[in-house]
């Protein structure tokens, strides 16, 4: 087996661990996080929504962000939308992206401009990154307000091809991205999720009741449908919406996610609508897909009620191996919670998972899985932040700067909220919208990147202690390069774990693509199974724990 070891050995020790599957208290495992934003380097980045009075709609949309090793050194970087003007003019001191580069030693450096980014003229949404063209960088599409655009990344240095490549060609407000290989080719293709028709010139005046204007809400204005591009080796992409079966008149789409929820081998995805039902597309195996939302269950409420979905994120997270689907939805709606019982049939488990009843007075944007303390089972993190300063003068619970909530899974899907007390930077109150996850300082734990609608972005680094973790990168040979729609699944002392290699979830944000299992006390991964894009399954293993490894598809 080809295994490149990413500096971890100096930051944990390699094989360092206790051979007890029990904690000593000198172990046991703690979950801390601190935000380090400013001394890390990228406290100078803040939001602009363009708010000058007028109350405009879009004002409340943004901002995401996510993770990106755009020059290959293998230490991740940070990659921030800075929003923009209506007027969609330049502004001294507005920049509607940042780059800041990973030093390597816990800090970060900006880096825009040496990477050919500091004359983008747009009013920026959100991010997809993945290796489009398979040549050995990340690219990544930039979401905006108009037109969105495609970064060609070229050694480190960013060039805009977007209308070239057929990704540039409407008008209009788009919100997160996923890129994925629809029909098994290698060529990763592309959905792009759209919000609603309007524009600065079609605003409403919505005083709901009151003499001044308020900013309006969803029902106010009609979805845009958002689109599916077919990519291919030409690195021109074909707008398919309507011949793939992925056109939907609903709009208002905010998050979407990949899996595979039947196990047949092709991706299926999910999209997360704002007042409309959520959709489930079955692919079909010939280029198309079935939207199966409301026969399988996921697109309403338990009491049938479509809901403002935000933020998703898929994951395995008990012992009947199937994925479970969670989205983050609206104030007085509970966080959606929905395992697969099989057959393509989904049990709203909102309620009984726990996360329901402390997620109602939230409004939920980001949203993603990880093992945050990695003893061997993934816990949900919601990134969280009202819409409606005006709205809630009245209200005593909802407000609209809100606290992040943590909910670790104490086993078989049941969650627990984690108290704020433990842990300071979850008692801090933002207007949070994107959250994305990486080890953007390779210890091993996985850290947490989130964004303020009109302020800074937060960069909490995980300083837990106690329990052993292994993390692996792919690099698929016959399918996409990045190894998209890769399933791997580790066994550690007669348990099971599965992860995914896949771009998309959470809300307007890009997630690193390494994939990390916690291990407890064990010292080693058991065997490694890892079930390629294109069929092919290899085993690993044992695999001494603390370590990160990058599994190359055909090597040994």
């Amino acid at each position: 087996m080809q295994w490149s070891i990413l500096g971890l050995a100096a930051a944990v020790g390699i094989g360092a661990g206790c051979s007890s599957t029990t904690s000593s208290p000198e172990t046991a495992p703690i979950i801390a996080f601190a935000d380090v934003a400013r001394q890390a380097g990228i406290g100078a980045f803040v939001h602009d929504n363009g708010a000058a009075g007028d109350k405009y709609y879009a004002e409340q949309m943004g901002s995401g962000g996510g993770w990106i090793d755009y020059d290959g050194d293998g230490w991740l970087d940070i990659m921030l939308m800075g929003g923009g003007q209506w007027n969609r003019a330049p502004k001294v001191g507005y920049r509607p992206l940042w780059l800041f580069r990973n030093r390597g030693d816990g800090t970060f450096e900006d880096r825009t401009a040496q990477a050919g980014l500091a004359d983008v003229h747009a009013y920026t949404i959100g991010m997809a990154a993945a290796d489009y063209d398979n040549d050995g960088d990340t690219d990544f599409l930039l979401t905006n307000l108009n037109h969105n655009m495609l970064f060609r990344n070229e050694g480190g240095f960013f060039t805009e091809v977007g209308k070239a490549a057929g990704l540039s060609e409407h008008d209009e407000w788009s919100s997160s991205a996923l890129f994925f290989d629809a029909n098994n080719d290698s060529w990763l293709d592309v959905y792009v999720g759209n919000y609603a028709d309007w524009t600065p010139e079609t605003d409403k005046f919505c005083p709901e009741g009151a003499q001044i204007k308020l900013y309006c809400v969803p029902a106010d204005y009609s979805g845009m449908p958002s689109r599916f591009y077919l990519g291919s080796e030409t690195g021109v992409f074909q707008d398919v919406t309507v011949e793939a079966g992925t056109y939907s008149a609903y709009g208002k789409s905010l998050g979407m996610a990949e899996f595979d929820y039947n196990r047949d081998g092709w991706s299926d995805f999910v999209v997360a609508n704002d007042g409309e039902g959520d959709l489930l597309f079955h692919n079909n195996q010939d280029g198309t897909f079935t939207e199966r939302g409301v026969l399988s269950g996921v697109a309403f409420s338990e009491h049938g009620e479509a809901r403002a979905g935000m933020g998703i994120d898929i994951g395995v997270v008990d012992s009947t191996g199937e994925p479970s689907i969670f989205v983050g939805n609206f104030s007085e709606e509970m966080i959606g919670v929905y395992r697969h019982t099989g057959q393509g049939l989904f049990l709203d488990r909102a309620a009984t998972s726990r996360i329901g009843q402390p997620s109602l007075n939230t409004l939920a944007f980001g949203l993603f899985l990880f093992d945050v303390e990695l003893d061997g089972d993934l816990d949900l993190f919601s990134a969280n932040g009202h819409v409606y300063p005006d709205r809630l003068v009245d209200q005593d619970k909802i407000t609209y700067r809100q606290r992040s909530q943590l909910f670790e899974n104490v086993g078989q899907g049941f969650f627990n909220e984690v108290a704020p007390a433990i842990t300071l930077p979850l008692t801090a109150l933002m207007v949070a919208r994107g959250a994305a996850y990486a080890d953007y300082d390779k210890d091993g734990d996985v850290d947490i990147l989130i964004t303020e609608n009109d302020g800074p972005a937060h960069l909490w680094r995980n300083e837990h202690k106690g329990n052993n973790f292994l993390r692996i990168g792919v690099e698929a040979k016959r399918g996409n390069r990045d190894g998209l729609g890769t399933r791997i699944v580790a066994l550690v002392q007669g348990a099971r774990q599965e992860r995914r290699i896949r771009s998309g979830s959470s809300y307007l944000s890009q997630n690193e693509f390494v994939v990390t299992f916690g291990l407890g006390q064990a010292e080693q991964a058991d065997s490694v199974w890892v079930h390629w894009p294109l069929g092919a399954v290899q085993v690993f293993g044992p695999v001494a724990a603390n370590q990160e490894i990058h599994l190359v598809e055909g090597e040994d």
